[in-house]
């Protein structure tokens, strides 16, 4: 996909960085795939671009995938993937991406109708895995994630076309004020930042371990701040966040003793494929951006066979699989 006129969120060129109104809706449909949210908390969610469901799963289901995500960390098979992340500085692990594929325990959670239900309603389809990761901020060690709109990244390096994604945090520690909660600008996800700064090849690389480029401007910033600030998601484990595709977001870094751990899902829609990706950029591998595998994700408890969707050629709906060479 070049850049062109057309392009309404053109960004990552030698131009001045610029704010660009949403041109795209932020509730899909009228909820004919799901009804997992009331009508008050869609409104919450239209508004402010995240929703913050308190004690949403149990403490043991909680502990069990905290469990997980350690016996990942701690697995050499693993650590040796490019899908474990490293921390610029250091040998602690950042992230796991495609948690879903190396753990059958994450991959359920995936299918939990508490989360891909809402994702559904919201995105007025049908939905599959665009990325999954566990970011880990051990104590004392865990560095920030600074500010960005995860779009702004997929629609320049992944050629998502439009503003219809939606992310899903499961908080698997307690989050609070010490050791780096993701932090949200409400209202932030009706404003497109244009960033400046030509992408290089496989920034991926770089950018998973400290982003560089899509990094929006200080000015930028200030002005989705001064509109309705900033909004810490301090909360038990098992809570879940929801934040639309386009919502500023970051974290600090984590000095405390207290290690912070989440769980991460990306549901897209699946009338949302990504194209190329721009300025002849090659496409990112499979575990940052699913394009191989766009199967609808089945929610727990739903026969398959009701999904009358399309997906790519060879592919299955999620549902239960055997990830060779790793314990389910």
């Amino acid at each position: 996909m070049s850049t062109t006129v057309s392009d309404v969120y053109v960004s990552r060129t030698d131009r001045d960085a610029a704010i660009v109104a949403r041109q795209d809706p932020v509730i899909y449909g009228n909820g004919a795939y799901a009804d997992a949210l009331s009508g008050e908390q869609l409104a919450a969610y239209e508004r402010d671009g995240f929703l913050l469901m308190r004690g949403l799963f149990s403490p043991d289901e909680t502990r069990d995938l905290l469990v997980e995500v350690g016996r990942m960390r701690a697995d050499p098979a693993i650590r040796a993937l490019d899908e474990a992340v490293i921390e610029p500085r250091g040998r602690a692990i950042r992230s796991i991406f495609r948690v879903h594929r190396l753990s059958g325990a994450v991959a359920r959670w995936v299918r939990d109708p508490r989360v891909v239900n809402v994702a559904r309603q919201i995105l007025g389809s049908e939905v599959y895995v665009h990325q999954s990761r566990a970011n880990l901020k051990p104590g004392f060690e865990g560095k920030e994630f600074y500010w960005h709109s995860d779009f702004e990244t997929w629609h320049v390096e992944d050629g998502m076309p439009r503003m219809r994604a939606l992310s899903c945090s499961l908080l698997l520690t307690d989050n609070t004020a010490c050791n780096g909660p993701l932090m949200l600008m409400p209202g932030s996800h009706q404003q497109f930042i244009s960033c400046r700064g030509q992408t290089p090849h496989n920034n991926y690389q770089t950018s998973l371990r400290q982003q560089e480029y899509g990094v929006p401007d200080p000015v930028s910033l200030r002005l989705l701040a001064d509109s309705r600030g900033v909004e810490a998601m301090m909360a038990d484990a098992g809570s879940v966040v929801f934040f639309d595709c386009n919502t500023m977001h970051g974290s600090s870094g984590n000095i405390s003793p207290l290690p912070r751990t989440n769980l991460f899902v990306v549901y897209n829609s699946v009338d949302n494929v990504p194209r190329d990706p721009q300025y002849g950029l090659e496409p990112r591998p499979e575990y940052i951006a699913a394009r191989a595998s766009r199967a609808p994700v089945v929610p727990l408890g739903t026969a398959p066979a009701s999904y009358a969707v399309s997906s790519v050629a060879g592919d299955e709906p999620l549902e239960e699989f055997s990830c060779t060479g790793f314990p389910r």
